[in-house]
């Protein structure tokens, strides 16, 4: 049933994200709503702040402030649910309809990452796949996964010619 669940952002007052996101978890449990609720989230990055001392100390500061973020499969049943919660002031979107987050959007907040399986190493003579070379054949020169790149040396007008590409936009030539 999770194949329909789509990230949701929900308003809240400001400084309630941490009650509505318990709220909201023992509303689920409670109903037996699991399979239609799957993630609750309040991005958070780690910052270093220094004090007038000199100390510098390591602190989680909300990257969306008064803002939670919902994976779940939107039915009348599970928006009524989320927006009858105490500090909740609706979803984002327009009047009494919620608007969903883009994959890209939800890639971009690092919410959640597609894997890539690298089936190629160091070496390896690969086509590629994607984009305007499409087609092109070369050899792998670098691979940084944390960057989700891939460095490909190949043959134009007979000239050698790095190319960097996305980690997706190659395969293993046969």
């Amino acid at each position: 049933m999770a194949e329909g669940a789509k990230w949701y952002v929900v308003h809240t007052y400001s400084g309630y994200e941490k009650a509505v996101k318990t709220s909201i978890e023992k509303f689920v449990v409670g109903r037996n709503m699991q399979d239609m609720i799957l993630r609750i989230e309040i991005p958070e990055e780690t910052v270093t702040e220094i004090n007038e001392a000199g100390v510098s100390k390591e602190v989680a500061r909300k990257v969306f402030p008064g803002y939670v973020l919902l994976k779940m499969i939107m039915t009348d049943e599970t928006w009524h649910l989320v927006r009858n919660v105490r500090g909740v002031t609706g979803f984002v979107g327009s009047a009494n309809k919620a608007i969903p987050l883009t994959e890209e959007e939800v890639l971009a907040m690092g919410m959640e990452k597609h894997e890539i399986v690298v089936k190629y190493k160091v070496g390896d003579h690969v086509r590629i796949t994607d984009g305007p070379l499409a087609s092109f054949t070369g050899v792998v020169e670098e691979i940084e996964p944390e960057k989700n790149r891939v460095s490909v040396m190949v043959s134009m007008f007979g000239r050698e010619t790095p190319v960097d590409l996305e980690l997706d936009q190659v395969e293993v030539q046969d």
